[in-house]
Order: C-alpha cells, then structure tokens, then sequence
C-alpha cells in the first residue's frame, strides 16, 4: 500500500511541474500581450495629444496648454501627462502627477535623440507605464522644441498576471482532488479490498477457523487468485496428511510430539472439547508507550512459556489478571481479546482486581507467604490474616467469572496454574461436579514440617484436592505434598496409584515435569547475527557466559556473580578475555523482599565491575530489563556456556531453551542441583550453587572442556528435550484430568 501512495505522490509532483510550467509559459504571454496593448495605447494617445496641444504650444500659449491636457486626464488608465519645453523645464503638468516617474521619463535623450521611448516603472505599490514622445516645430522637418509625457496604470498587467497563475493554481487543485479521490476509490475497492477479503479468507483458513473460501475477485486478481488457490489446495492436501500422520502417531508411544499431534488428540480424543486455563498471570500484557501507542509485551515467566504453546496449538479460553494499563482498552465489552496479536489462537479473558486486592492476594499471601514457604531459599514466610482474605476473596472472583464462562459447556476441562488458585479447584467442584478439573503446581512442594508452619494450611490441602489432578514437576514433589497431606488433614492416600480420596472425591497426584516447544533449529540465524547481538552489548571478549533470569531470589543469581568474582581471582589468564552476560528482568515489584534483591543485585554487579575493569573491560554486563525469545535465541547460541545457579526452583526452562537452541551441538550448560530440570538434562554439569569453588570450577570446565564432549553431552540434553517436550507435558496431563487412563 506504501508503494501505491509513492507512486501516487511521484505522479502528483510530475503533474504539477507540467502545470507549472504551462501556467509560467501563459502568464509570459500575458505579459506580453497586455504590455503590447499598453504600449500602442500610450502611442495613439501621444500622438493625438501632441496634434492638440501642438498649435498653443509652439506660440507659448501655456495657459491653454495646461486646460488641454488637464481636460484628457479623465481616463482611470490614465495617470498624468506633462509638457516639457526644449530645455526640459515642464511647461505644463497634470493635477496629481507623480514627481518620481517624472524623473524617469528620460526627457534629455527623447529629445536629443528625437524618438519615443516607453519604461515601465514600479512606484507606490502600482505598476506605471511611462511614455514620451518629442514635439517638433510646425514642419516635418523642424527641430525638436520640446517633449510630452504619457503616464498611464500598468498595474492591471500585473494582477492579470496573478489571475492567470491563480485560475490555474484552483484548476490544478480541482484536477488533484480528483485524481486523488480517483485514486483513493480504485486502491480502496479495486485494491484493498480485494486484498483484504483475500487476507481475512487465506487467514480463516490458515488457522482453521473456516474452510477455504472464494478469493477470486475480478479480472485484476485473477493471476494471483489462481496461484493462491493452488497454493491453498496443495497446504489443505498437507495439512489433511499431517493430520493423518498426527493421527497414527497417538497410537505410537514413542513418537515425538508436536503441535500438530496435540491439535489431534485434542480432536479425537477430548471431542474438540474447550479447554479453560486460569492463572494470575496472563500472556500478553498491554501498555501505554511514551509514544503514545498501546503496545504489549510477553511475561518472563516459565508458566507462561508452557502453557501458551498448548494454547496457541489447542485454542481454548485462558482467565487472568488483567495488570497493563492498556489491558482495559484493548478487551471487548466481554473483557476478551483474541490472542496472539499477531495470530489470533485462543481468547484471553481479564479479570480485573482493585490495588487493595492485587496487594492481599498476588504481594501478600502468594508472593510473601506461598512463595517463600515453597522454595528453601532461607527466606522466611509472612503470613497476614488479611492477605489471607483477600485471597479467598481472589479466589472466589476467579471462580465466579470461570462458572459464567462454562455454564452450558458439559464437562469442561479446566487447568489451574499454580499457588495463586490453591482454593479454585474445590469452588469449582462444589458448583460443577461434571467439571474436569486439573491444577499444576509449577513450584516446588515442601516437606510437611516446613508446609505446617502455614496457618491455614488445611483449607490450602482441601482447596487443592477439589482437583482431579494434581501436577508437581518432580516425584519429590508428589512425595512431600502426600505426606503433607497425610499429616494434616482427614484423608484416604493409596500410595500405590498415588491417589487422595477426601470426602468421596478421588485426586491423583502424579508428575508432569514441564518443558518447552522444541524447535529444533526452525528459528535458527546466521552465525553473524550471533556475533552481532554480543557486539551491541559492547561484549567482544574471546570468552562469553550467560545468565537468564527474573530477579527473583530464589534464581541465585547474588551467589552466581560471586561465583565468577573466585573464577577471576583462581584464574587471572581469564582476565580480559571472558566476559559474562546477565540477562534479569524485574519481577514481584510489589514485594519489599524483590526490589531489595534486586537492588543488591545491580551493587554486586559494581563491585564486582569495579575490582576488575581495566583497558575498557569489565567482566559482568548486565541487562535489566526483558528479553523476548526472539532476542535471547541469538544469545544462546553465541555463548560458551550458560549458568543456572537457582536455590531451589520448580524446574527452569532457561536450561532446556539454552540446550534446545543449540543445534550445533556445542556450549556447556551449568545446572543447579536444585532445579526440577537436573533430573532430566543429564548432559549439564551439576553444581551446588551455593558453593563459589563449584562455580568457578564448573566455569573453567566449561571454558577448557573438548568440543567432542561438548556434542556428547548436548546431543544427549537435546534429545531429553525432544522426546519430552511441552505438548507431551500437556497431552498427559490433559489425559489424566479427561481420565482417559
């Protein structure tokens, strides 16, 4: 469409010079043809005049001279006229005659040279013709005696002039608009619509929201229509054998998963039954920009990373809180949103919550009690009796907007995500018993002495176990939240089947360890762009780390960076020559706790910078700020290693996207020994991250390790990633909640 307005402004312009100059080329001969009328006009009139005046003149008859030309200026063309005798003395003048274009009459040279001369001159804001002509004695042949000047208004010369330039300035713009509105109409409906019509018909198709629809439109497109409906056929024959294979492989076990084969088990199956995730956090999160503009931007957050790739290959509906300050103007009058921007999938209901209740539920109970109860990073949990309301109350919101979304919908299948929702699984269940409902803990459960210090720690377990299943990404997980349910509440365990049956409802419990959509390379960039993206960070070291976290306290992040400072200090020969990238968004900004460490972050970062630097160089760069896939995939497969030195965290996909973007099979991945993902990247080089000697040591093993072992163990990561990637995660557990066995 740009181009269309480029050719359309280039033709404009070339229009316009052609009209300009054919106006320039009118308004000369104009000029010149009314300075030709002028100039015979003032000749006729000198020449009657000097016949009049000619007889009293020669016998100094002045007085007589004066009425006669006095009489002759009645003309509203004429100015003045004056009579000058051979010495060039005026003999007789007109009323009002203007002294300045007397003295640009030349009255000297029309008499000693004893032609008529005319000049144009302007004067007073007008446009004057001068013309004088000699007077000679009563014979032909008699000397010059004097001489008679002509004054006449040139200036409607001038605005005829003007007229031209105008009347065609008005005709050119006429001719404009029309060309314009022409254009305007043939581009909005032999142009864009068509186009439109054909976007919106390969698009219905392409995501399968509709079978493929007539794209012909008219003579214009046909050559194109044609190509496309070729092109739609062949992509409809493959899809029909994609689908096909996707159907055979349910059968296979060991088959890999894809979106492709998700979309199916969904369909044979589960029936094309609508899926329903609720979480806290939603996927895409719109905001005012200092343009002006609204834009959006993805969370970094692993639950989100899993659970939109099911969802984009699944459709569904997914419930959160709506937290950007552009979220209200971009829903429906529903509060919905077709989702991804780009590539509409699935819809996206916001719940809205007031900054009381954002404090209580998301700050307070799940960030400053859950969060830290959960994960042993020797942060203590505070428990508030008012957050504990207000996350009841939370809960309840979110029950009630879901029980309006699934009220002719039988036997929903309903995901809840993590510590947010504890208490939605049981509000569910009570109001729709037909309601298949799953909950995934995406963080690590505790042992049943540590979960016993929480104060309501039997309405958490009761909540929970309204689900069907629920989901820990590890067996010590399932473990420690069956012991703790043992120890707290009234409850059947069977720990054969790992099943609860409390109050006649049955929940399994079971492992689903999460994970990513292996890619294998699809996204993958030139070697260049990879040199490029270290280059804009200023990194251009031989040597290059990596660290991708939120800064979050239980990523251990404090203990990494100082675990690079006794790298540096046990090996000096790095100096200068290694460099290590953190990568740490933000997160929790509500939470004292989180802004503090991330506060000690960026000073640990200084020090640290501030021991070393030297010639320009510093060893740690540090971005805070997010980085998209799009972004970070560079950075993966550039560096020699990336870092993973969490405390303690429910499983981590830094770790599987980092070994999933390395299609070269190269780089070393650090792994703490306290993420879920240790069990199953077994190519990583486990570390205690709270011992700096393991990380320095592991660093150095990295930097010094064979490129053959490199393979050997990133060939063996990558291929855990792909037998076991984010669609198998959800085609189990959407298994096991449908209870398909």
């Amino acid at each position: 469409m740009r181009q269309i307005w480029f050719i359309t402004g280039g033709a404009i312009f070339v229009f316009s010079l052609i009209v300009g100059g054919f106006t320039l080329n009118q308004a000369n001969q104009e000029e010149i043809e009314l300075s030709s009328r002028m100039q015979s006009r003032a000749q006729l009139l000198a020449a009657s005049l000097a016949e009049s005046i000619g007889p009293p003149f020669r016998s100094f008859a002045t007085t007589t001279v004066d009425l006669r030309i006095n009489n002759f200026v009645t003309n509203e063309r004429l100015v003045g006229l004056a009579v000058f005798d051979n010495t060039g003395s005026p003999v007789a003048l007109s009323d009002n005659l203007p002294q300045e274009a007397i003295m640009r009459a030349n009255i000297g040279r029309v008499m000693d040279s004893n032609e008529p001369e005319g000049i144009f001159v302007p004067l007073g804001g007008e446009y004057l013709y001068v013309y004088t002509i000699p007077l000679r004695g009563a014979t032909e042949e008699a000397r010059v005696i004097g001489a008679l000047t002509v004054i006449q208004n040139a200036t409607y010369i001038n605005e005829g002039i003007r007229q031209v330039w105008l009347n065609n300035a008005l005709w050119l713009i006429l001719q404009l608009l029309v060309f314009v509105g022409a254009v305007v109409l043939l581009v909005r409906f032999a142009v864009a619509k068509p186009l439109s019509r054909m976007t919106e018909s390969l698009k219905s198709w392409r995501t399968g929201a509709a079978p493929p629809a007539d794209i012909s439109h008219g003579l214009l497109w046909a050559p194109l229509t044609n190509e496309i409906r070729k092109i739609t056929t062949s992509l409809q024959q493959a899809r029909s054998a994609a689908s096909e294979e996707a159907r055979m492989r349910l059968e296979k076990v060991d088959s890999p998963w894809t979106a492709e084969r998700l979309k199916e088990f969904v369909r044979v199956y589960l029936k094309d039954r609508p899926i329903y995730v609720v979480s806290n956090r939603e996927p895409y999160i719109h905001f005012k920009s200092g343009r002006g503009k609204i834009e959006y931007s993805v969370p970094a957050h692993g639950m989100v990373t899993a659970v939109e790739s099911v969802m984009v290959a699944c459709g569904g509906l997914w419930l959160a809180h709506g937290s950007g300050d552009a979220d209200k103007e971009t829903v429906d009058k529903d509060d919905k949103i077709a989702v991804p921007p780009e590539e509409p999938r699935y819809t996206l209901r916001r719940i809205w919550l007031t900054d009381r209740e954002v404090e209580g539920h998301y700050t307070g109970f799940s960030n400053e009690a859950l969060f830290p109860l959960c994960h042993m990073s020797y942060t203590r949990p505070v428990f508030r009796k008012e957050d504990w309301t207000t996350y009841k109350r939370v809960n309840g919101k979110f029950a009630e907007a879901l029980l309006a979304e699934i009220k002719h919908v039988h036997q929903p299948i309903i995901l809840v995500q993590d510590l947010h929702f504890a208490l939605l699984p049981r509000l569910i269940k009570k109001a729709r018993p037909d309601a298949q409902v799953g909950i995934f803990w995406h963080h690590p459960w505790p042992s049943a002495e540590q979960f016993s210090i929480c104060p309501w720690r039997k309405e958490i377990l009761d909540g929970i176990l309204g689900a069907d299943v629920v989901g820990f990404h590890t067996q010590q997980y399932c473990n420690n939240f069956l012991d703790t349910v043992g120890k707290e509440i009234e409850s059947l365990i069977d720990f054969e089947r790992f099943t609860v049956t409390r109050s006649g409802h049955e929940s399994l419990v079971r492992t689903f360890p999460i994970s990513i959509a292996f890619t294998n390379g699809t996204h993958a960039v030139a070697s260049d762009q990879h040199k490029e993206a270290l280059r804009k960070l200023g990194i251009t070291t031989e040597f290059v780390g990596l660290g991708v976290d939120r800064l979050d306290y239980i990523k251990g992040v404090l203990e990494r960076l100082r675990g690079v400072e006794w790298f540096l200090d046990r090996h000096p020969e790095y100096r200068e020559r290694f460099t290590f990238l953190q990568i740490s968004a933000p997160t929790r900004l509500g939470s004292a706790k989180h802004r503090e460490y991330g506060e000690e972050v960026s000073s640990e970062v200084e020090r640290i910078n501030k021991k070393f630097q030297a010639n320009g160089w510093k060893p740690i760069v540090f971005e805070k700020r997010h980085y998209s896939h799009a972004e970070l995939d560079p950075l993966y497969r550039s560096v020699h290693f990336c870092l993973v030195s969490s405390l303690h965290d429910g499983m981590n996909l830094v770790s599987k996207e980092f070994a999933a973007a390395r299609d070269d099979e190269t780089g070393v991945l650090i792994l703490s020994q306290f993420t879920g993902s240790s069990r199953d990247l077994k190519g990583a080089i486990i570390i205690n991250p709270y011992s700096l000697e393991e990380i320095s040591s592991a660093i150095h093993t990295a930097l010094t390790m064979p490129k053959a072992e490199q393979h050997r163990r990133m060939r063996l990561m990558r291929n855990s990633i792909k037998n076991y990637n984010v669609y198998r995660w959800a085609a189990e557990f959407l298994k096991a909640v449908a209870s398909l066995g």
